[in-house]
Parts: C-alpha cells; sequence; structure tokens
C-alpha cells in the first residue's frame, strides 16, 4: 500500500540536496525495478556518492528531458554509456553526482534495476 500512497507524488530526493523524485513505477518481479521523474529546481546539486545495494548489481539509465540553463551537470567516474542526455552507469560501484543547478531547472526520467 505505501507504494501507491507515493505514486505520482514529489518527494524528497534520497541526498536531501533540494531535488524532487516522484515515483511513476515500480515492481520487485521478475525483475527489481524503479522508474523516477526527477526535478532539480535552481540552487539544487547532489553530492558525489554511491547507491549501495544488499545483493546484486544495481543499474540506472538516466535520460535528461530539459536540461537546466547553467549547471546541472550529471558527474560520472565510470559511466557503461554516456550521450549528452543518456546516460547508463552502475550507481552502486561509480561514485557520481550532479553539480550545482544555477539557472534554469533539470528535468530527467530515471530507471533503475537490480541484477542478482
Amino acid at each position: 500500500m505505501s507504494m501507491l500512497k507515493n505514486l505520482f507524488h514529489w518527494q524528497r530526493g534520497r541526498q536531501k540536496s533540494g531535488y524532487d523524485k516522484m515515483l511513476l513505477c515500480r515492481a520487485y518481479w521478475p525483475v527489481k525495478f524503479d522508474m523516477y521523474l526527477l526535478r532539480f529546481p535552481e540552487g539544487s546539486e547532489i553530492p558525489l556518492h554511491r547507491d549501495r545495494v544488499d545483493n546484486g548489481e544495481h543499474y540506472r539509465l538516466n535520460i535528461v528531458l530539459k536540461k537546466s540553463r547553467i549547471g546541472g551537470q550529471f558527474i560520472c567516474n565510470e559511466p557503461i554509456f554516456e550521450t549528452d542526455r543518456i546516460k547508463l552507469f552502475r550507481p552502486d560501484i561509480s561514485e557520481h553526482k550532479v553539480s550545482r543547478v544555477i539557472r534554469g531547472s533539470r528535468y530527467l526520467l530515471s530507471i533503475g534495476w537490480i541484477r542478482d
């Protein structure tokens, strides 16, 4: 029931650094995955970190829907694949961050899954 309560509602991001997330979809079987819309208003950022998982390999695909005018750059030490708008990486083993959004806002679709 808690997943339904969180579905399609803006919440503060886990890093407590000013970004917001909206859960669009989540499943635990056959593959554990989630899909979020992320919103980065001016002044938000995400510090350098890793997203630990208890077991398996964590993958995340971020698709930039709207870039900020200044700032808000995704920085990842070891991306699997990266273009201007598409970022595929392992958040459990690769440190990553988003630089401070200076002007405008940034939106992205974030899809994550865990492979056993």
